[in-house]
């Protein structure tokens, strides 16, 4: 019961934050900070920060450093961060398919 009280309030927060940015890598890295909890360790990166492809790899990169599922486990992150880590990880998995298939380095 509790499990799906969490999913429901942070399945409308991740939306919220994804909303207009599906599939959009530069968008959803810049405004990772908003959806993120703070003790992840995340650093904001501007958008003026992620206009190379170099650059947005190397952000990429970092932030599924960050909330990769197993990472977030293994630094004893509590439900709802596990639950958060995921979700968002995966909208960046595929946001970076996207840009991976447009994008020539």
């Amino acid at each position: 019961m509790l499990k799906q009280r969490i999913s429901e309030t942070l399945d409308f927060e991740i939306k919220r934050w994804a909303a207009g940015k599906e599939g959009n890598l530069r968008a959803l890295l810049s405004t990772l900070q908003y959806v993120l909890w703070p003790e992840c360790g995340w650093q904001p990166v501007s958008l003026t920060d992620l206009i190379t492809g170099a650059s947005v790899k190397k952000v990429y990169r970092k932030a599924t450093l960050c909330i990769h599922p197993d990472k977030v486990q293994q630094k004893g992150a509590n439900l709802q961060q596990k639950y958060i880590a995921e979700k968002v990880f995966d909208l960046l998995k595929e946001a970076w398919n996207k840009f991976n298939s447009e994008e020539l380095f």
